[in-house]
């Protein structure tokens, strides 16, 4: 399975100079579209030299700058596919006893788990463990399930978090409510929701800190997001899967519930003699 630029940049801004991590983080902040400019506007937008983006550009292993505008390119396409699109691509036969679904599935969650390091996980986990965070959680119209199936968890592992329902307005109206201590957990997958990257935008502009779970093409919430979880969600279907993402937040709610043993295990065993 070919990896994403995205993924590469995951897997190798720790071993990249100052400088090629700022040309990393300028087209996280930008995917895909400043890198389909030319290297002077790429340098010049990312604040580096026009060498220090070839040299970025090799470091993720193309073989030059038009190669990695290629595969940009394609992800681009890609990224602007619905489901409507990829309903009349051919769809690999069953091989054996599992669906092609299945095993790109199974596929999708371990190559997910490939770019997500040990150090964004134990990051992630310390920002929804401070006691004084607030963590609210929202998704898009078919990965709000995912935000509600994580806040259902978390809401008896820590207080203080909140899913948010109902229409965008409502949404807004709880940015009163936020400020630099806060945290709030976004879905959204292709096609991406304009409605969440307002409501990213105004969250991110009071000093809220972001934490996106998205596909491999990234979603824009990306510029204002402190941690991008990309989840892989193609498989041979007109619709995309959440299942890598389920996983995702199955596994921050296990850390978490360790990392606040003793605080979890009592909420657990009040609600119990509530019940």
């Amino acid at each position: 399975m070919a990896h994403g630029v995205a993924e590469l940049i995951s897997d190798r801004i720790d071993t990249m100079p100052a400088g090629e991590r700022r040309a990393a983080q300028a087209l996280v902040a930008n995917y895909p579209v400043i890198g389909l400019k030319t290297v002077a506007e790429f340098s010049q937008a990312a604040g580096v030299s026009s060498p220090t983006i070839l040299r970025f550009v090799a470091r993720l292993g193309f073989q030059n700058y038009p190669e990695f505008q290629a595969a940009l390119q394609d992800e681009l396409a890609a990224q602007l596919q619905s489901p409507a699109s990829r309903a009349g691509q051919p769809q690999p036969s069953r091989q054996g006893r599992t669906p092609a679904t299945v095993e790109a599935t199974l596929e999708n969650i371990r190559e997910t788990f490939r770019h997500v390091s040990a150090k964004q996980i134990a990051d992630i986990v310390a920002l929804l463990a401070q006691p004084k965070a607030d963590v609210f959680l929202v998704g898009g119209r078919f990965t709000d399930p995912v935000a509600r199936y994580m806040a259902a968890h978390l809401t008896i592992i820590r207080p203080r978090v909140q899913h948010l329902v109902g229409q965008e307005s409502n949404w807004r109206d709880r940015l009163i409510d936020m400020g630099k201590r806060d945290v709030v957990m976004i879905f959204d997958i292709r096609r991406y929701q304009e409605s969440l990257l307002r409501f990213a935008e105004k969250a991110h502009q009071r000093g809220v800190h972001i934490i996106l779970f998205t596909d491999q093409w990234l979603s824009p919430i990306a510029r204002f997001a402190r941690h991008v979880v990309a989840g892989r969600t193609a498989v041979p279907s007109p619709w995309d899967s959440s299942a890598a993402l389920f996983v995702v937040a199955e596994m921050l709610i296990g850390e978490l519930t360790r990392r606040l043993e003793s605080e979890s295990a009592r909420r657990i065993r009040e609600m119990e003699n509530l019940r």
